[in-house]
Formats: structure tokens, C-alpha cells, sequence
């Protein structure tokens, strides 16, 4: 877990480098996997990619949506700083698209790229293939971990994203927070936020 934080606090720190302040994102709070309704149970608690996950649900390859991404040599903006060798921490908002071009999932992701070879690594900021697809396709010894679950209240941003803004009720989704080792060392953080809808009737 990053620094013993709370699944709150990881989620909040991510968010925080793309939208301020957090509470125009969402509200959240953690829970546990009883409290979370299916199919987004199934899709989020475990320790597999989302990306797969995702994928078996809509049963079809998802495409990448990029909205916002902070290079290497600004790393500071995600409090990485200077990066320890040749090219650092990467982070991105995105999200994902099911055949139709329906947003089912949004995200957001940093990733240390020295733990990736040169190859991974400019194939993740070219921005053209979901980061779980990649790292499947490096073979690079892979371990989700420490995830976190959440109930979400969406704020304006989230709404906008997910095309919600119709009427002014709550709107809840879940998602999670997790952490990925490549080859024993920590190298990627996520927070992965289901799209709300997937239920017969929207959730309240």
C-alpha cells in the first residue's frame, strides 16, 4: 500500500493531479466487497487487470480513450519529481470504450516507466492500447495488489465524463484502487471507476 494510506486518501491523491479540487470528481468512501452490488462486484474485486475484466464483461477488446496525461518531465505535478533513472513517472486519465463506443470505465494511472523496458515503455505513452493489454503483452511478471474498493457519488466532472448529466439525483458507481509490482517492484498506481448503469434499473 502506498505509505500506509487509506483507500480514501490513494484515491483522493490521484485525482487530485488531474482535477481540483477532488470533490467536483466524486465523493467517496471505501467498502467492502459485500456492500458492492453485481455485476460490479465481479468486475472490480479481484486481483486481475480491469482491462481483462472489462473486457470478458463486454465480451470484446475495449478501446482507450485518453482525456489528460502528465509526461516524464513533469512529473512534479504528480509529486514524482526528477525522475531516479532514464525515464520516470507517467500518469494519465482515461477511459474506456466497449465496440460501441460507450464509456464503460474510467481512470486514471501512473506508472514508474524505468520499471519497463524501452520498448513497453514507449509503447504505453503512445496511448494506442489499454496499459493492461501492454503489460500482457511484455510478459513482464505482473501482481495486482492492495486493491481497495469504493462506492462513488459522482460530482459534475464525473458525470461529464460518463455523459450522466441529465438530472440532478445522485448518481452512485464503485470502484478501486490497486497497485501493480512488475517483476517485484512496485510500478503502477490506479484508481478504476466502473461506469454507472451497468444494473436493469440506475443505482440510488
Amino acid at each position: 500500500m502506498e505509505s500506509g494510506q487509506s483507500t480514501e486518501a490513494r484515491a483522493q491523491r490521484l485525482i487530485a493531479a488531474f482535477c481540483s479540487p477532488v470533490e467536483s470528481f466524486a465523493s467517496l468512501r471505501a467498502v467492502s466487497p459485500a456492500e458492492i452490488p453485481e455485476p460490479y462486484r465481479c468486475l472490480l474485486d479481484h486481483r486481475s487487470h480491469m482491462t481483462v475484466a472489462m473486457e470478458r464483461f463486454c465480451g470484446g477488446p475495449v478501446g482507450l480513450e485518453i482525456i489528460a496525461e502528465v509526461r516524464p518531465e513533469h512529473a512534479d505535478r504528480i509529486g514524482r519529481g526528477k525522475p531516479a533513472g532514464d525515464r520516470g513517472w507517467y500518469a494519465r486519465e482515461i477511459l474506456l470504450t466497449d465496440s460501441l463506443g460507450l464509456r464503460v470505465q474510467h481512470g486514471i494511472v501512473e506508472i514508474d516507466l524505468d520499471c519497463v523496458d524501452a520498448g513497453t515503455a514507449n509503447a504505453i505513452l503512445a496511448g494506442l492500447q489499454p496499459l493492461g493489454r501492454i503489460l500482457i503483452a511484455a510478459n513482464v511478471l505482473r501482481d495486482v495488489h492492495d486493491v481497495g474498493l469504493l462506492e462513488l457519488v459522482a460530482g459534475p466532472r464525473l458525470r461529464s465524463l460518463f455523459h450522466c448529466d441529465r438530472d440532478g439525483a445522485a448518481l452512485r458507481t464503485f470502484g478501486r484502487v490497486a497497485q501493480i509490482s512488475l517483476d517485484g517492484r512496485p510500478a503502477v498506481n490506479l484508481l478504476e471507476i466502473a461506469a454507472p448503469g451497468f444494473l436493469p434499473k440506475p443505482l440510488r
